[in-house]
């Protein structure tokens, strides 16, 4: 039997998040706009994943622990994992995903990884606690990957922007077949501002390691999406060519450079987390009309 659904609502929002990977399924206005990509799979099948414990792909896809090594697909395997709902309230839940036979065979910690989702007025919040329960360090990346509507509800063709809060203009990396290439490009940010359209995305997703900033996503007038991060020094975009959505990605670690070897914890901006020690990573989305 598939677990049910956590649906969350309040006088402003409603959220729906599975157990299959703690993923956002919608989020909608009081007024029932959809902001949340729907996850049609002509485009792309995730809506929001979490991404644990490599952000992005490995090179041959193979990661290794030491001496361990393993086959592990793009963005580790929590996004596939089912969670368990440990708490729920009318505005906020909480899953739990822990270690076991599956996740041991490639990633051999003890770890609880708990993703919870709170309704706040108009803002959505999405945190997430690593808990090591090994003996050992534990390496590890951790992201988030939500697709909001691109074009957001009744804001017509006008075109939406990416803009920073401290109008910087982070340098770029292009991934080459997923993995990230170390020559950093010039920021295609001006002035803090970027403007998204259909030939922003031809060659991929835009990962902007340690650019990651409080940011706005919108059109200049009308509904706009207010985003404030928490531990996610990185950040990425990606659209695919056609779809009416854009992924806006904190991360805490990347891809592998092209070239670099299978090791977790020499992959960009990894974690090295001590026996028994919590990290904690977040965002809140706060919707502006």
């Amino acid at each position: 039997m598939t677990a049910p659904r956590c649906v969350l609502q309040n006088d402003f929002l409603s959220l729906e998040v599975a157990p299959l990977g703690a993923e956002m399924q919608s989020l909608r206005t009081s007024a029932g706009d959809d902001l949340l990509w729907n996850g049609d799979a002509t485009f792309w099948s995730g809506r929001a994943p979490v991404l644990f414990p490599i952000v992005g792909r490995a090179v041959d896809d193979v990661i290794a622990v030491a001496d361990h090594k393993a086959p592990m697909s793009q963005h580790g395997f929590a996004r596939r994992s089912l969670f368990a709902l440990q708490d729920q309230t009318d505005v906020s839940c909480s899953h739990i995903l822990t270690q076991n036979s599956k996740s041991m065979a490639v990633y051999p910690f003890d770890f609880t990884l708990k993703v919870t989702h709170r309704l706040e007025r108009n803002t959505v919040q999405v945190t997430a606690q690593v808990q090591n329960n090994s003996a050992q360090t534990m390496p590890f990346g951790f992201g988030f990957h939500p697709a909001f509507c691109w074009p957001l509800p009744n804001t017509g063709q006008a075109t939406h922007y990416v803009t920073l809060a401290t109008h910087s203009t982070p340098d770029m990396h292009k991934l080459d077949d997923g993995l990230l290439d170390p020559q950093p490009l010039p920021s295609p940010f001006v002035e803090g501002k970027l403007a998204i359209d259909e030939d922003l995305f031809t060659e991929g997703a835009l990962v902007f390691p340690n650019g990651s900033e409080a940011l706005r996503y919108g059109p200049a007038k009308g509904l706009t999406l207010e985003f404030q991060f928490h531990n996610l020094p990185d950040l990425a975009l990606w659209r695919p060519k056609g779809a009416p959505f854009l992924c806006i990605e904190p991360w805490h670690g990347t891809a592998s450079y092209t070239g670099d070897g299978p090791q977790i914890s020499q992959r960009p901006n990894s974690i090295a987390l001590a026996p028994e020690a919590v990290v904690e990573f977040g965002y809140e989305v706060t919707v502006r009309m």
